[in-house]
């Protein structure tokens, strides 16, 4: 825990930087993030990618296709400011990224990946290639 410092003449933005309660309103308020959790499903149609990363926005996604590799990334700034009587007396500012980078399967058909964002969830669908599809179960004739 931090010190418990108190000023007699600094504004009340130094006591509550000092008095040890920083630390725990950055990680409450979500300023501390890791990369987001995964969820990668499979069925006979295709794989499905879901990406929790609630307080992010459609807009803050981009993913890029490169060789067999799907590449998803984010970028978000967030800036906040405190005025009194036309003076600033607290900016804070927030920075997130994160990057997943995903090998994709040889049966993924890459033209037909598509992506939805709702409610803080980005699902990635990636579709299988028709011929892996119908070759996926089979009764074995027997010679």
């Amino acid at each position: 825990m931090l010190p418990v410092f108190k000023s007699r003449n600094l504004p009340g933005i130094f006591d509550e930087f000092f008095s040890g309660n920083l630390l725990p309103n950055f990680i409450e308020e979500g300023a501390w993030k890791s990369t987001p959790a995964v969820n990668i499903y499979e069925n006979n149609e295709k794989f499905e990618i879901e990406i929790a990363a609630p307080g992010l926005e459609k807009e803050d996604f981009k993913i890029d296709l490169k060789d067999e590799y799907l590449t998803v990334y984010s970028e978000k700034k967030d800036k906040k400011e405190e005025k009194e009587k036309g003076k600033v007396v607290r900016s804070e500012f927030r920075y997130s990224s994160f990057q997943r980078s995903f090998s994709l399967p040889h049966e993924v058909d890459v033209a037909a990946i598509n992506a939805v964002h709702k409610n803080g969830v980005l699902t990635i669908e990636l579709p299988k290639k028709v011929e892996y599809k119908n070759n996926l179960s089979r009764q074995i004739e027997i010679q």
